[in-house]
């Protein structure tokens, strides 16, 4: 081996090989794997297909990254590394620094497993580089690491690619968008959080804020910190910190009150690690973690797992040691070298190493840079170790061509009670199942099961209802709800005396559908516009963009422009653009109607039409003010109404001059368009109509004039605007009428600041009001008032002398109104439910 290792070319195989394995003793990943390393290499040597007649030994270098003596060893190594690397080039050196990864590559060992950390790792990445020795990582996370920077990091565990995928799974399962990050401000924490930000964007969520942690903070930093995060909208968190330090934030959280109902809390899989790490202190971990989803590397079970499981409970039977994923990795690490290095000689490859003359001048330095050499045949090592492929306790140990094990997957657990339980899976080809990923692959799934995509999950707070996942940040301070002031159209909203100080249907349907929401909120309307016209209802959205308004109600168009702006609920009516034109009556022969039949066939149809008058007499006598007084004038209300349903049927006919919007548009005249209304940016930009040729209109008396005196005359051809606008307009003034369709689809909703889940609750509320009939109901409601109102100052009151006699009483029972009738069959004369025409009396009308 001595002559292999000096470079003399002996292609015998040498007597030993020699590893090195660089992590934190003291550590819960190091305390797990130190005899996971040591038990490995034992198996590798009693096994006669694996390195026969070649002893594996292991190097063991103690990192003490650990706490602050670690995150003062990280910046020592740090610096010695770089220096070594500064002085490899530039040949001049002169310091006392003694670097544990250094003092390991000087052994002449051909492989490094470990480190632990992601931050050792980048520094130690750029010596193994060098000296080209394969870096073998069971535990190092960080995805940059397997960026192009480090050709000789092989990762022999999942990259955080891949949990922060499931994690994003998880979020969009429960339809979460913001999610907080609290993580450890080094290289571990920030590469895994990036990756999260990735996958997050890719189902249209985002991380809302990064918390980020000092290595090894103590419990107090983290309490100061959680504290500015609890004042913040999201309450659903994910915690991607170290296993050392990491129950700190638990710790914490539950000082402040954090581990309640309404958060959720998502640990990455350092918390399985320590559960699965624990033993005499797990009931502790449990009792802080209650309700915490985690995730945990999903070892597949096989034989060699079983095996291995029965040697580590004889090794730790004394130890108190458990198996985690890291320890199986760990395991693996050094069976995937063990295979690399026997594949190696077998083709006839030979270890040794050749002196750097740029070190050879180094002697007598304490890092003694000058034992370092570089590995002749390290390129070749490491070809074989990406080319790896045989089944280890940990699953199958094949790399991809991006340098990641195969079928990456994670357990999902929810941690309640006195333990945890799976509540369902994550691979990269199936996503979440609660099925195993490789009863996925191998089986076709039962259709009850084949959609569940998680099992239910018992949240902080003891309870089983998914949280909402946000609270209103603003402290008991009642939402700023911007209402347009409108001047015309008040119909929809209005300012009002009341409470509110608006009303209208619009205010109607935003507050039934903040009724239904699950939880109370706090709001004042604010008044947006002059009075003096109606306010621009894009500058409304505006001013909720810039957080002026914390949301918008009222007549509020949904339109492109508006909703690169803001958020907008669900449309609670519909909307689009329609053209109002001046209708001009067409005239007819009055006696046309007599040609198409025989004089015989016209007396028939007489007949028919008085029979059909009386029809319509008796259903509409007792209701309907037209067809009461006196029998003569009843008599000839029902002939007029035969006579005119006969004869004025088809006499005039309103035509309009303008044809359709193609029409409007190619001509010159004039186009009027409401004050405030999307529609002259819409006529402008989308239908390239001049300005000048718009008109601003603010009313429905301007409407009204500006089409009575046309385009030639100071006023209109015609006006574009709304479909709820006209159709009030119209109910109004019967002398104009639409032409052709409605040419833009669009509705009326409520505006809210981009990404706020509160108008995604809101728009499920007013789905809710449209499927249970609310939402017509308040509309009907609206125009009910309107109509009550009107008819309240015009009562009538009706007083007829009671006196039913024969058929004359049995002709004024049925000449009585319906409230009449009513009343009457109420009563119980002479303690008898029971009613007879002729004993009633007369009571007098009441108006309706």
């Amino acid at each position: 081996m001595a002559d292999n290792q000096n470079g003399t070319g002996n292609l015998t195989r040498p007597t030993e090989v020699r590893i090195g394995a660089l992590f934190t003793f003291d550590s819960v990943i190091g305390k797990a794997v130190r005899p996971a390393i040591q038990l490995a290499v034992a198996d590798v040597n009693a096994d006669p297909s694996v390195l026969p007649g070649t002893k594996l030994s292991v190097l063991m270098q103690d990192t003490n990254c650990s706490g602050f003596v670690g995150t003062i060893e990280v910046i020592y190594i740090e610096m010695a590394t770089l220096m070594f690397i500064w002085l490899f080039y530039l040949g001049d050196f002169n310091n006392n620094f003694s670097d544990p990864a250094l003092q390991l590559l000087a052994k002449g060992v051909i492989s490094v497993l470990g480190p632990q950390s992601s931050a050792i790792a980048h520094v130690i990445s750029h010596a193994v580089n060098e000296l080209h020795v394969p870096l073998i990582s069971f535990a190092a996370s960080d995805p940059t690491l397997s960026s192009l920077e480090y050709p000789y990091f092989v990762r022999a565990t999942l990259s955080d690619y891949y949990q922060m995928v499931a994690i994003a799974s998880i979020i969009n399962q429960y339809q979460w968008k913001e999610v907080i990050a609290i993580y450890v401000d080094d290289d571990y924490g920030r590469g895994g959080i990036t990756a999260l930000d990735d996958a997050l964007a890719k189902n249209k969520c985002k991380i809302m804020y990064k918390a980020k942690l000092p290595p090894g903070a103590e419990k107090t930093t983290v309490q100061n910190i959680l504290m500015q995060v609890n004042e913040m909208e999201s309450r659903v968190y994910v915690v991607h910190v170290n296993p050392d330090s990491g129950l700190n934030v638990f710790s914490a959280a539950t000082s402040l009150g954090m581990m309640s109902s309404g958060y959720v809390w998502i640990a990455t899989d350092w918390l399985s690690t320590v559960i699965d790490s624990s033993v005499n202190g797990n009931l502790d971990v449990v009792e802080l973690t209650q309700g915490v989803v985690v995730l945990r590397q999903h070892i597949l079970d096989s034989d060699i797992k079983h095996t291995l499981l029965s040697k580590w409970n004889n090794l730790s039977r004394n130890d108190s040691l458990t198996l985690s994923s890291y320890t199986m990795r760990a395991y693996d690490s050094v069976w995937l070298v063990a295979h690399a290095v026997e594949r190696f000689l077998s083709e006839g490859n030979a270890i040794s190493f050749s002196a750097n003359p740029n070190l050879q001048d180094m002697k007598g330095s304490s890092l003694q840079l000058d034992s370092l050499s570089i590995f002749n045949s390290g390129e070749k090592l490491l070809e074989k170790v990406w080319s790896a492929n045989f089944s280890g306790v940990s699953g199958p140990i094949q790399f991809t061509s991006d340098r990641n094990l195969i079928h990456p997957a994670y357990a999902i657990l929810n941690i309640g009670g006195t333990g945890s339980r799976t509540i369902g899976y994550w691979s990269n080809a199936s996503g979440l199942s609660v099925v195993a990923p490789e009863k996925l692959n191998s089986s076709v799934l039962h259709s009850s099961t084949s959609n569940i995509q998680l099992h239910g999950v018992i949240w902080p707070g003891q309870t089983s209802e998914k949280p909402r996942g946000w609270v209103f940040p603003y402290h008991g301070k009642p939402l700023r709800i911007g209402v347009p002031l409108r001047t015309s159209y008040k119909e929809f909203v209005m300012q009002d005396k009341g409470p509110d100080g608006v009303k209208g249907f619009s205010v109607d349907v935003f507050k039934s559908a903040i009724s239904l929401l699950p939880y109370p909120v706090s709001y004042k309307f604010v008044l947006f516009g002059d009075g003096l016209k109606n306010p621009s209802y894009s500058n409304l959205v505006q001013k909720v963009s810039e957080n002026y308004f914390d949301a918008a109600i009222g007549d509020i168009a949904i339109v492109t422009n508006r909703t690169r702006l803001v958020d907008f609920t669900q449309p609670y009516i519909e909307s689009g653009l329609i053209i109002v034109a001046p209708a001009k009556e067409i005239e007819s022969n009055a006696w046309a109607f007599l040609k198409p039949f025989t004089f015989q066939m016209w007396c028939v149809l007489g007949v028919l039409f008085l029979f059909v008058g009386a029809v319509v007499w008796i259903l509409e006598h007792r209701t309907n003010t037209e067809f009461r007084g006196p029998p003569r004038q009843q008599i000839m209300t029902v002939c007029w109404f035969s006579f005119s349903t006969m004869f004025f049927s088809h006499i005039q006919e309103l035509t309009s001059g303008i044809q359709g919007l193609d029409s409007l548009i190619s001509s010159s005249s004039a186009i009027g368009y409401q004050v405030g209304s999307f529609s002259r940016n819409y006529l402008v930009e989308e239908l390239n109509i001049a300005e000048s040729r718009l008109v601003p209109l603010n009313s429905p008396s301007e409407y009204a004039r500006a089409l009575e005196l046309g385009a030639g005359n100071g006023g209109v051809a015609a006006i574009i605007d709304e479909l709820p606008y006209v159709e009030i307009f119209l109910s109004k003034y019967c002398k104009f009428k639409t032409v052709g369709q409605v040419f833009t689809k669009s509705g009326w909703g409520f505006a809210f600041p981009r990404d706020s889940p509160f108008a995604e609750d809101l728009s499920t509320a007013i789905l809710t009001l449209s499927e249970n009939g609310n939402l017509q109901r308040i509309h009907d409601e609206c125009r009910y008032n309107n109509q009550v109102e009107v008819q309240f100052h015009e009562p009538q009151v009706v007083n007829r002398p009671a006196r039913l006699t024969s058929i004359k009483s049995l002709i004024s029972f049925v000449d009585k109104k319906e409230e009449e009738v009513k009343n009457a069959l109420k009563k119980k004369p002479n303690g008898s439910q029971q009613l007879s025409i002729g004993s009633m009396e007369e009571q007098p009308s009441l108006p309706r």
